[in-house]
């Protein structure tokens, strides 16, 4: 019951589509025909609420407004209203509804289900967070009912036993000592809590417009390059490489929006720490400048981490840039890494390598440090800083398994703290490399099943310029009816498909052929392919170049069975 959908969508069949959408993700969805019965029903327990713009007018959003305001006080009911697209500004009477509703997403018609799923997805794990709050507060109601029984018995022996005052006394002081501290505790993890809860909702939305624009820019590289390689004319082929720059700064685009999501997948490999800042001293010294003085210690040779080296060093990197722009008169900079436990229950129990950036600059308000890592908020003055960077910051150590925290004091400075799992020493990894050429492997033939058709149609174009026999399928039933029929040499789909994803193709795929190969082409942010065991394929990442492409084809056509 507390994790019903509840929809007020009156006019149309809109209330029916959105519950057909959410019932593939097994949601308790209810249709409410007016607001009468929306009100009725939120007193009976609802997770979220969906509600059309225009059901809610006049009256109707004065009292749902005025229900949504006497909630109790560990509510905020997620509200997702369905606006139509708005051309420019909104009126006053609708900034005045959505500020009503407080706890609001606004989510423009038309929209993809898989944004609707995204959203919904999203606010029921924000009411998980609320209900588990409730529950904290019913215990510590629960203790606070124990103090006063405990004051009412110390009463009690005050009037008979005068001699047990003071040991009573101490006894009680100390029960409320512990009290206290556990309560300001549970603040202090509550708080990382709604942080944490805010971040993964604000990621869910960007990594599904990541994995979109991964797909357009596939198409458009793509058919760049294989513009440029049929064309004769040395005008359209300057053309054509420009587009594939453009769209080769638009991947990196994507790549920034999957680490300040939360969710891209970095290349997680053993990592010494040590090492890596010693690599850095000169790069960081020419970013600071001859007016900040710059130093880095380590506790220790060898402090190991699992962690993407390129981010990590990105993350240092940007602290150090951050640092330079709050010492604009100069100042010192001090790099130190070092190893130390799990500091309280946020982190998992364990040893970490801890990285802290401090600065002797003008410090942080102490009212906005907790916002430091929220995406677009920046204490750089106006037009001098996009509120990404510390964003991304966090986002990497996340990804790492560990945190990012800060530290600041108004005229003294800041220390940011980079905590990473501790691991043992690894041997460094040797890649053999690959002198297979790109050229197709004769006689072969490939089956594309891919959802999107434009994203089909170029691997198709692409795949049959390179002398392939091609076949296709728009999704994973037709496309293992393809192959009984077809019989092809290499299977080439797509992770994110309606009804079977790529991974559960691949699996009755092998069901049928054991030894086919396979590549996996997806540009999905939810997907971490290194995390997965069995993995008995090859990953392409969009969006990739033709010689990419190449180059993973015969390679998976040329691999023994």
């Amino acid at each position: 019951m507390e994790f019903r959908v509840l929809i007020m969508a009156p006019f149309g069949r809109d209330a029916d589509v959105i519950a057909d959408v959410l019932a593939s993700d097994g949601r308790s969805c209810l249709a409410c025909s007016d607001l009468e019965c929306l009100l009725n029903e939120l007193e009976r327990g609802a997770g979220v609420a969906i509600i059309t713009e225009e059901s809610v007018q006049n009256d109707s959003a004065g009292a749902l407004g005025e229900w949504l305001e006497h909630q109790a006080a560990w509510s905020d009911l997620p509200i997702i209203l369905l606006s139509g697209r708005v051309a420019e500004r909104r009126p006053a009477a609708s900034l005045q509804l959505l500020e009503r509703l407080g706890n609001v997403l606004v989510l423009e018609r038309p929209l993809n289900s898989e944004t609707l799923r995204r959203a919904v997805t999203s606010s029921l794990r924000a009411r998980v967070r609320q209900y588990e709050s409730r529950k904290h507060l019913a215990e510590s109601e629960q203790h606070l009912i124990e103090r006063v029984k405990a004051q009412e018995a110390l009463e009690h022996l005050n009037e008979s036993l005068e001699s047990r005052i003071s040991e009573r006394t101490r006894e009680l002081a100390s029960a409320n000592d512990r009290l206290m501290k556990e309560i300001h505790e549970r603040a202090k993890v509550q708080a990382v809590l709604v942080q944490s809860q805010k971040m993964e909702a604000l990621g869910q939305l960007t990594g599904g417009i990541a994995h979109d624009f991964n797909n357009l820019l596939n198409v458009i590289m793509a058919n760049a390059e294989l513009l440029a390689r049929v064309s004769d004319d040395e005008r359209v082929r300057k053309m054509a490489a420009t587009i594939k720059r453009a769209t080769e700064r638009g991947g990196k685009l994507t790549a920034q929006l999957l680490t300040f999501s939360r969710t891209s997948n970095l290349d997680l490999k053993a990592v010494n720490v040590t090492s890596l800042l010693q690599g850095m001293r000169d790069i960081i010294s020419i970013s600071l400048g001859p007016a900040i003085a710059f130093y880095t210690h380590s506790d220790a040779e060898d402090l190991w981490t699992r962690a993407d080296a390129n981010q990590l060093e990105l993350a240092v990197l940007n602290l150090a840039i951050n640092a330079r722009d709050a010492m604009p008169g100069g100042g010192r900079l001090s790099i130190h890494a070092g190893e130390r436990p799990a500091p309280d229950e946020t982190l998992a129990a364990g040893r970490y390598v801890v990285v802290s950036v401090s600065d002797s600059g003008t410090g942080i308000e102490p009212g906005i440090v907790s916002r430091v890592f929220d995406p677009f908020f920046t204490t750089k003055p106006v037009g001098k800083g996009t509120g990404l960077g510390l964003s991304q910051v966090y986002g990497i150590a996340r990804q790492a398994g560990g945190i990012a925290r800060v530290e600041s004091e108004l005229g003294k400075g800041t220390t940011v703290e980079l905590w990473l799992p501790l691991v043992a020493k690894e041997a460094p990894e040797i890649v053999a490399g690959s002198n297979l050429e790109n050229r197709a492997v004769e006689g072969r033939h490939i089956l594309v099943i891919e959802d999107d058709e434009d994203v089909r149609s170029m691997l198709v174009e692409c795949l049959q310029a390179f002398g392939y026999t091609v076949s296709q399928a728009r999704d994973g039933v037709s496309g293992l009816e393809r192959l009984r029929v077809d019989d092809p040499d290499l299977l080439m789909v797509d992770y994110a498909m309606p009804g079977l994803n790529g991974l559960q193709v691949i699996e009755k795929a092998h069901e049928m052929r054991e030894n086919l190969p396979v590549i996996l082409a997806t540009g999905y942010a939810d997907v971490d392919i290194s995390t997965i065991i069995d993995k008995r394929f090859t990953a392409l990442r969009k969006p990739f170049q033709l010689d990419e492409l190449a180059r993973v084809v015969r390679s998976a056509l040329s691999a023994p069975e």
